[in-house]
């Protein structure tokens, strides 16, 4: 039996304060711009999905999709991300321009067979949801330094994770883009396991598939 992975949930406060200052240029030189300013690109990765398929960030061209970073024996906050993420799949069934890219932070134990069975039991249906499993170093890479989204591991325990409940939206040309919030901050990323920012991301990929 696996021994099973413990995790720390990452707020977001620290979210912002590691996003920092590699942000503020790119939000000012949007800000005034649109509503939903660009916040970064989404650099060059290539992953295997739950199908064993090759999945690149060329993969999501001309597609509006939903970023996370989870990973399957996470016993709390990864449930409720992808209960949220479901209920975006659902808002948009039937829809080719929408996807989902769920990038594991426990590759070794996460296979594309593992990552294909928590896919059905969570009732994944759309063909543009990609689970992605691969090189944990490159995986960390993307989520740290490429989306900015907090993803770690205790050094005194192997099985240990850290990571963030952020949800990043990319929009059809591969750019990370926000709202402005009623306080005209942006608000950089959605919350996953709060029911008003799945809401607000649902409005927002409205939003973006019109561009």
């Amino acid at each position: 039996m696996a021994k099973k992975a413990n995790y720390t949930y990452v707020g977001v406060s620290f979210i912002i304060l590691i996003f920092g200052i590699w942000a503020i240029p790119k939000i000012v030189a949007n800000y005034g711009e649109t509503k939903m300013p660009t916040i970064g690109v989404v650099p060059d990765f290539s992953f295997t999905n739950q199908n064993g398929q090759a999945i690149t960030n060329e993969t999501y061209d001309g597609k509006v999709y939903v970023v996370e970073f989870f990973f399957t024996t996470c016993p709390d906050i990864c449930p409720i991300m992808n209960r949220n993420m479901v209920k975006v799949q659902n808002e948009f069934y039937g829809n080719p321009d929408v996807g989902i890219a769920s990038f594991t932070i426990n590759p070794k134990y996460d296979t594309p067979e593992v990552l294909k069975q928590y896919a059905l039991n969570y009732k994944v249906t759309n063909p543009n949801w990609h689970m992605l499993t691969g090189d944990k170093d490159a995986i960390y890479t993307l989520a740290n330094e490429g989306f900015h989204i907090f993803a770690g591991t205790v050094l005194e325990e192997e099985e240990s994770f850290e990571h963030s409940g952020m949800f990043a939206l990319i929009d059809k040309e591969g750019n990370i883009r926000s709202r402005i919030d009623e306080n005209g901050n942006p608000l950089i990323y959605y919350d996953g396991l709060e029911d008003k920012a799945i809401k607000m991301l649902i409005e927002d990929i409205s939003v973006l598939l019109k561009e």
